[in-house]
């Protein structure tokens, strides 16, 4: 069984405004540090460029149902698969990522995507709370 780490924020605003916003990959920039440089649209696949190359980020959850499961194409075609999730909480919502510690890495690479995970999850909280973007069905 593989090392993984579940990391949450609450977000006062219901979780469809979460999921319509954090699942739409052209906001991916506005809060997942990773992808601050940008992704584009080609051909129906979103692309970013990182340290390793061109990168394919594609979702495949429901997203409207806060399953906001993506992978990403490295340039050596290898799949990473990230599992996230934006669950109820009343009339607001939590936002939960799966975080799977990779054969061969490293603790200290690992309390650092842990890091860099949680501070991305922060960042789209303080976006959608602080109400610098208009999701629908706000709430809260």
């Amino acid at each position: 069984m593989s090392e993984f780490r579940h990391l949450s924020v609450p977000v006062g605003l219901s979780p469809r405004a979460v999921s319509a916003f954090a699942g739409n990959p052209a906001n991916l920039p506005r809060w997942a540090a990773g992808l601050a440089a940008g992704i584009r649209e080609e051909r129906g696949r979103w692309l970013a460029d990182s340290p390793l190359g061109t990168v394919e980020v594609r979702f495949v959850g429901d997203t409207s149902a806060g399953i906001l499961d993506h992978e990403v194409v490295l340039p050596d075609g290898t799949t990473v698969l990230n599992q996230f999730r934006i669950l109820a909480d009343g009339p607001h919502s939590v936002a939960v990522f799966h975080l799977r510690r990779e054969e061969g890495v490293t603790d200290e690479a690992f309390e650092s995507d842990a890091a860099a995970v949680q501070s991305d999850l922060d960042a789209l909280r303080r976006l959608l709370e602080g109400g610098t973007c208009v999701p629908p069905g706000r709430s809260g």
